[in-house]
């Protein structure tokens, strides 16, 4: 057995069918995973993402901290619960994790509030808390908080229709990637599906309620599955997968979340691996034709190399099979891709495939 979130009744009262998921019992699809991501394609839909680390960093040297532990610059943020995305990198350049950071609220000018993932849980925790021990900073992982993601064109405004007052003023003002906290809750206009929606945490108590009350609304409760067909189509980068400690940002398409004017940890191995030339590229794959796109399949690049897909899967959307690959570096825009002992043609593209429900391919 598991861990379990504030959520897990509510799940089995659903007869959503629960897996494994980094140690906690998570459920990975409620009716079928085509329908539900569908439902955040057109409307809205519905993740208990409670698993995820929910950190907060206090005191004097707290962003002083965040600029040496993250290759993005926090500094960066003018806005209060402005967010931003980063890696975390090891001394080698190599992805400890990716996360996302909020700036102080208006109302909490101290306080940074970070998000990692739960199967990094451990090991990053021990890495931040042996980094803190050089600044005046305090770690406190919120445990007794849920994360309630909902996503979809009518999100936002179904959300605000339920909550009223203040709290639907947060949701109707908020600007993309900013959190506000509200009355006990964090409201954040964030997402991991290449749609607009939020990001909401709130007491364990509070949320089986207000999960019935998105229910009610006609908001689709969505499980992992959904989730991770919505955010290979958006292209967004899967832990473990598309990088890890063994890849750096440079080969993981994250170049972009690299701030160069900034010291941080990784950043002589980074500048030394980009003198050098990156020789790889993580790139999209569509297959031409029918068949099924899984992660560690042989992609051959002709007169160039070979490199592997990173993920895989049927999107739902595009009705074709779509990959994320890690390649040499080359502009040719097709290549083959090893699927059970046959070489089908891929077209090679640039990431995302899909966003806010249109195809960009």
């Amino acid at each position: 057995m598991g861990q379990k979130t504030a959520l897990y009744d509510e799940h089995l009262a659903l007869k959503a069918r629960i897996v494994d998921f980094g140690g906690w019992d998570m459920p990975v699809q409620y009716s079928s995973v085509i329908e539900e991501h569908h439902a955040v394609r057109r409307v809205a839909g519905m993740f208990d993402v409670s698993h995820m680390t929910f950190l907060e960093l206090t005191g004097p040297d707290a962003k002083a901290y965040l600029q040496k532990l993250l290759a993005n610059d926090v500094a960066r943020l003018k806005l209060p619960g402005k967010a931003l995305y980063s890696g975390m990198l090891n001394e080698q350049g190599g992805v400890i994790d990716d996360l996302i950071v909020y700036a102080p609220t208006a109302g909490q000018p101290e306080l940074w509030r970070v998000i990692v993932n739960c199967g990094t849980h451990d090991k990053d925790l021990a890495w931040m808390q042996a980094q803190a021990a050089s600044f005046r900073v305090s770690l406190r992982e919120r445990t007794d908080l849920a994360l309630i993601a909902i996503q979809g064109p009518q999100a936002r405004t179904r959300v605000a229709s339920l909550l009223g007052g203040e709290k639907a003023a947060v949701v109707e003002r908020q600007s993309v990637f900013q959190g506000e906290a509200v009355e006990g809750w964090f409201i954040a206009r964030t997402g991991y599906t290449g749609e607009d929606g939020l990001e909401i945490q709130l007491p364990n108590a509070e949320a089986p309620a207000f999960w019935r009350q998105l229910l009610a609304a006609g908001v689709l409760p969505c499980g992992l599955g959904a989730r991770d067909t919505l955010r290979l189509e958006a292209g967004m980068n899967l832990y473990g997968n598309d990088m890890s400690e063994a890849t750096s940002p440079l080969v993981a398409n994250m170049a972009w979340t690299i701030s160069w004017d900034h010291d941080f940890i990784g950043r002589a191995a980074l500048e030394a691996e980009k003198a050098a030339g990156v020789g790889q590229q993580l790139v999209g794959l569509v297959l031409e034709g029918k068949g099924v796109l899984r992660a560690h399949m042989k992609v051959i690049v002709e007169g160039v190399g070979e490199g592997e897909t990173t993920s895989g899967t049927f999107s739902p959307t595009l009705e074709r099979a779509i990959a994320l690959a890690r390649i040499p570096v080359t502009d040719r825009t097709e290549a083959l891709v090893d699927i059970r002992g046959r070489l089908l043609p891929v077209k090679i593209v640039r990431p995302p495939f899909v966003r806010n429900g249109k195809s960009l391919i």
